[in-house]
């Protein structure tokens, strides 16, 4: 499989387990309270996020993150005209997906969604890339090849990526 259908495949898997956790929270905490609201504000961003890198598997978190936190605030700001309200009165689905009343600490509540979800990409795509490895270890960013450390002569790379004295 190649890496763009890899990231796709994990994108919407990451959409779906979104979706789950945010049904999820609302049906446990039926009863109201910050943390199934705020909770379910962040995981909306998260799941634009993750249809951002559905779309354009090649994004970098930065832009993703951006576009989520754009989507989900420009969404928060509709709210300020009567028609999501409307639309979520007559539609379970528009009212999940578009809201009813406007509340301003959603905003910082989308932003800490966008956060999460970029931190949690930039991880796995510095990960896959080698960079989580020990300096050394094979795949490493800066892994040498050889045995003697590049422009360090009489050094050699230890077990653990440390340094150690020469033979």
């Amino acid at each position: 499989m190649g890496s763009l259908a890899r990231t796709r495949l994990v994108a919407g898997g990451a959409a779906l387990v979104t979706i789950g956790a945010g049904l999820g929270i609302r049906g446990v905490g039926s009863g109201g309270g910050d943390v199934v609201k705020y909770g379910g504000d962040a995981l909306y961003t998260v799941l634009v996020y993750a249809l951002v890198v559905l779309v354009a598997p090649r994004v970098r978190a930065l832009v993703a993150g951006g576009v989520a936190l754009g989507v989900s605030w420009a969404v928060e700001l509709f709210q300020l005209t009567d028609v999501p309200g409307e639309l979520a009165a007559r539609s379970v689905v528009a009212r999940l997906v578009l809201g009813s009343t406007f509340n301003a600490p959603d905003l910082l509540w989308y932003a800490v969604g966008a956060l999460d979800a970029g931190l949690g990409h930039a991880g796995v795509v510095r990960w896959r890339r080698g960079a989580g490895n020990p300096p050394g270890a094979p795949g490493a960013a800066g892994a040498a090849s050889a045995p003697g450390a590049p422009g360090v002569p009489g050094v050699r790379r230890g077990v653990a990526g440390g340094r150690s004295p020469g033979p």
